[in-house]
């Protein structure tokens, strides 16, 4: 990165009062559901309800169906352009637009749209051609990264000695990219310290991904504790088997214990076939994808939100249980040490633990209503600093090209 935070000239960058014309590149949007597309929901409907006009350049959902809509996203009218978009078979629901022809939509869009502000949400194929496209008419790029190597390595279909390679080759490309930006983001101190580390870049801000705490709603009444919840993609890096084991260990001694898993994936036959073998197939309840109140319901029903990834750059769905007033047991692992605060809005345990993380698990669900209801306010004080309309102001501050306001320690 060549300048992390000092605004470059740009003809229409400054007036802080007029609204902005800002384009998003997403290579994961709506309908996705995922951290990354999710944060890229909230900041173009954030946007827009700020009164800017927002534009999000991201796949077509199907090859067929491509162009340029209207979609209504968290409440707000956005305009989205979808180039064709093609599945990538060995992921679940992954599609790209062909590189090649990324620069083609990208310069297409910027014909049309009198951009103030680019913001790339991936380095890989969309925000690498926009930000290119961008970077040689003048127009200022914020790049914000969501990538860890764990989030890809289980789809490239390469041979594993070939995969550290493809990584080296991507991350080195990530950097050209990075380098044409005005400033990187990424959620969190800690994954901005690694970032930093991998490709050689400083001056990365981290910025929460932000979450609307008022959407969430918690259940502060005494009673018996037995839910334990998972949300997310069900992916390797997930180790959602893990939970699995530790909820099956402790069954005996916890007769009514159950585990409800939010969210669809490649491994999600697999973790019904562990469930099977594990002999827990009846307290396991795959919901699979879910709408938004369905989703919010099953937070607010949980006990305790239960996640043992080990490649979270932040982790909305672990804000979005603390907005809700859960307990978390969670990983010692990237992100999680930032939002589980050890015995005091939950646990951490060692990944891949499974006596570690039933220990945990079993503290919560035996904890005295006193002790429950502490760790219970205590995530409802720690989700504070997440809210939304700090990150809005934020990157709407790194758009215009003027001072931070104060950052949160994320």
């Amino acid at each position: 990165m060549t300048e992390s935070a000092t605004p470059e000239d740009s003809p229409r960058a400054h007036h802080s009062n007029r609204p902005l014309t800002i384009v998003i590149a997403a290579d994961t949007f709506s309908p996705d559901v995922n951290g990354a597309a999710r944060f890229a929901e909230r900041l173009a409907a954030g946007m827009a309800g700020r009164g800017h006009d927002v534009h999000v350049l991201t796949p077509s959902v199907t090859h067929a169906q491509h162009g340029t809509f209207r979609e209504t996203i968290e409440g707000q009218e956005i305009t989205v352009h979808r180039p064709p978009g093609w599945r990538w078979y060995p992921h679940d629901w992954l599609r790209f637009v062909l590189p090649w022809m990324a620069k083609r939509y990208s310069r297409k869009l910027l014909d049309e749209v009198p951009a103030d502000v680019v913001h790339s949400q991936s380095h890989i194929v969309l925000g690498r051609a926009l930000t290119r496209i961008a970077r040689h008419r003048g127009i200022p790029v914020i790049a914000t990264n969501h990538v860890m190597a764990e989030n890809i390595i289980d789809f490239t279909t390469l041979p594993p000695l070939l995969d550290k390679v493809a990584i080296r080759l991507a991350w080195d490309d990530a950097k050209r990219t990075f380098d044409m930006s005005r400033a990187v983001t990424t959620p969190t101190r800690r994954a901005a310290e690694f970032l930093e580390n991998t490709i050689d870049i400083h001056g990365v801000i981290p910025i929460s991904c932000g979450i609307d705490k008022r959407n969430y709603t918690a259940d502060l009444t005494p009673r018996e504790h037995s839910r334990v919840l998972f949300v997310g993609r069900l992916t390797t890096e997930k180790h959602v088997e893990v939970t699995l084991q530790a909820v099956a260990q402790l069954a005996p001694e916890l007769p009514d214990i159950s585990f409800d898993i939010v969210g669809g994936g490649d491994q999600r036959r697999n973790l019904e076939q562990t469930a099977q073998r594990l002999g827990i197939a009846d307290r396991v309840r795959f919901h699979g994808r879910v709408d938004e109140d369905d989703l919010r319901a099953a937070y607010t029903k949980a006990d305790v939100f239960a996640i043992a990834s080990i490649a979270e750059l932040q982790s909305i769905a672990t804000m979005e249980a603390m907005a809700s007033g859960l307990p978390i047991v969670g990983a010692d692992a990237v992100a999680l040490p930032h939002l589980v605060h050890d015995g005091i809005n939950g646990y951490l345990f060692e990944p891949g633990n499974v006596d570690d993380l039933a220990d945990k698990l079993r503290r919560v669900l035996t904890a005295t209503p006193e002790e429950y209801l502490r760790m219970q306010r205590a995530s409802l004080d720690g989700v504070k600093i997440h809210d939304i309309e700090h990150t809005l102001d934020t990157f709407e501050a790194l758009y215009r090209g003027e001072p931070l306001p104060a950052l949160p320690p994320v």
